[in-house]
C-alpha cells in the first residue's frame, strides 16, 4: 500500500471514529470516553501524514511510533465502550478490525524502517531512498 492510499485509509478511519463518537449516548461516561477516542482516533491519520514528511528515517520511525500509540489507544477506548456496556460489540467489530489492520501495517513499517536504518548505519554513504513513508 502506497503512502497516499494509507493516508486515505487513516482518514476514513478517523471519519468512522467521528461518526461513532457523535452517536454515543449522552452520558458522562460517553462524553469522557468519546472525547478520548475522538482525540486518538483522528490523531492516527494526522500523525501518519507528519511521518510521511519526516526528514530522516530516524524521524520517520519516531513519528510512526506516535501513530502506533494512537492507534492502540483507539483500540483501548473502543474496548472500554464495549466493556462498559455503552455500545454493543457487534457495532464496533468492523471498526476494531480496521484499527487492528492499520496497527499491523504501522508496526510492519516501523520494523522495515528500523532494519533499513541499521543497514544505513553500516553503510553511511548510502542514501535514505524512496522507501521512507511506504507502509508495508
Amino acid at each position: 500500500m502506497n503512502p497516499e492510499q494509507f493516508k486515505q485509509r487513516t482518514r476514513a478511519f478517523a471519519l468512522r471514529v467521528v461518526r461513532l463518537v457523535e452517536a454515543l449516548p449522552e452520558s458522562r461516561a460517553g462524553a469522557v470516553i468519546g472525547r478520548q477516542l475522538l482525540r486518538c482516533g483522528t490523531s492516527v491519520g494526522a500523525n501518519y501524514r507528519a511521518a510521511c514528511r519526516a526528514r530522516s528515517r530516524a524521524e520517520f520511525v519516531a513519528k510512526m511510533g506516535i501513530v502506533e500509540e494512537e492507534c492502540d489507544e483507539s483500540l483501548y477506548w473502543t474496548e472500554l465502550l464495549i466493556e462498559s456496556g455503552l455500545i454493543e460489540r457487534t457495532l464496533l467489530e468492523s471498526l476494531m478490525q480496521e484499527a487492528d489492520e492499520i496497527l499491523s501495517l504501522i508496526v510492519a513499517s516501523i520494523k522495515t524502517a528500523r532494519a533499513e536504518n541499521k543497514r544505513e548505519i553500516r553503510n553511511p554513504k548510502s542514501e535514505i531512498g524512496s522507501e521512507v513513508g511506504n507502509v508495508a
